[in-house]
């Protein structure tokens, strides 16, 4: 088993990480970090899942180029600009990595590049190269959390997370920081995460690894329905804990993918539940499934829908939203055998059994649903396999945020 550990990213050994502030975005807070910078002390197997937006910023295809050949030592990322169509973008994502070679004595293809913020605007390169060397003076072994801060954009809280555990008699340590809080609905993988750990492993089971994951974690994540155009998440990983190479789906890549789904879901739910504007974390639960993609397709049509999205701010128990958000899922089932609850820390509430509702205490259902966690139970009574898909309520503020957010 895992436990838990602080560190982040820099939990794992031979991992270092900077944030500082640059000055990416013009008028943006003074106080903020926003150029992001991690290295390993040795060379890294790596992996990543890019979006499959059509539209993808130029850092997308800059790293999809340098990880070509499996392996990286770091990553340098911003925050304030997303790099993507825009002048000089390709330019300027090689000209990132260029100034993180010069700044820690790599070469540019050792890094994996990203950005994050607006959609459009030119990158502000010189603010860039004139604080990366500040950046590469900050690296250090608790730098984790300013890391994480420098990915923030709409972000209210940073998302790291750290483990370790025993494999083959040898301590091994995943750590990770991501962002994403709007423009969440992923079609590959997250909106920026950024993994490290001291595991021995190939790059080709890192890869296999990686996009198992990803499936059953990030890509269980809607906030707005929104696929970005710079989502990314990827995967270090420096060897140094020691363990015996996992070269093949043996009993340490099983163990190794299922301490990579916690520290991913975690993120997963973070970024759920900090969803731009959002008051609760709201999980939908389909289980009695025939197949488990059939039960993750009706959870993320259920999540998904704003109109189950405004009854879950209003902690209102409209449940036939649950039920015609399903309905067009496209997803195979029997309305007529299935049963919907809402339970929270409050408690939990049946308000549907085989398809019909059911007299309920709206005073009790209000409280369940008014918790800062509710989770949709929905049963189909049809089978074994079940899966779980995590969004947002659906706020005024939301409106508010995206209102004037480019300006």
């Amino acid at each position: 088993m895992w436990n838990e550990i602080p560190g982040g990213v820099c939990a794992a050994k031979g991992f270092t990480a900077s944030g500082v502030h640059c000055g990416v975005k013009a008028g943006g807070n003074p106080e903020k970090n926003d150029l992001a910078l991690i290295l390993s002390e040795k060379e890294c197997t790596a992996a990543a899942t890019y979006t499959l937006n059509r539209v993808k910023a130029a850092p997308i295809y800059v790293t999809m180029d340098h990880l070509e050949n499996g392996v990286a030592w770091g990553v340098v990322a911003n925050s304030g600009n997303a790099n993507a169509c825009c002048p000089m973008s390709h330019e300027n994502a090689q000209a990132m990595c260029a100034a993180a070679a010069r700044a820690t004595g790599r070469e540019p293809e050792d890094f994996v590049v990203a950005s994050t913020g607006v959609i459009g605007q030119t990158l502000n390169i010189a603010a860039i190269q004139a604080g990366m060397p500040q950046a590469a003076a900050a690296l250090n072994a608790d730098g984790s959390d300013a890391a994480a801060t420098a990915i923030m954009t709409t972000d209210t809280r940073k998302k790291e997370i750290s483990v370790a555990f025993d494999l083959g008699g040898r301590e091994v340590r995943i750590g990770a920081i991501a962002k994403g809080s709007g423009m969440i609905h992923p079609n590959m993988g997250t909106m920026l995460a950024f993994v490290t750990t001291d595991c021995a492993i190939t790059s080709d089971m890192l890869s296999e690894a990686l996009h198992e994951v990803v499936a059953r974690t990030f890509n269980r994540v809607t906030v707005d329905g929104d696929t970005s155009t710079n989502d990314m998440c990827v995967v270090l990983a420096n060897g140094m804990a020691g363990n015996q190479l996992i070269e093949w789906k043996d009993d340490g890549y099983a163990f190794f993918k299922e301490a990579l789904e916690h520290v991913c879901r975690a993120l997963a739910r973070a970024i759920a539940g900090d969803g731009e504007g959002a008051s609760r974390l709201v999980t939908c639960r389909v289980e009695g499934a025939r197949s488990e993609e059939s039960a993750e397709r009706l959870a993320k049509a259920v999540v998904g829908s704003s109109l189950v999205k405004a009854a879950m701010f209003g902690a209102d128990a409209n449940w036939g939203r649950v039920l015609c958000a399903m309905g067009y899922s496209k997803a195979p089932f029997r309305p007529e055998h299935v049963d919907v609850a809402f339970r929270s820390q409050a408690g939990e509430i049946l308000v549907c059994r085989q398809g019909d509702g059911l007299e309920f205490d709206e005073d009790q259902a209000k409280e369940i649903l008014s918790q800062p966690e509710v989770v949709i139970a929905v049963n189909l009574h049809e089978g074994e396999d079940a899966a779980e898909c995590w969004g947002c309520d659906l706020t005024y503020d939301y409106v508010k945020i995206n209102g004037d957010y480019r300006t």
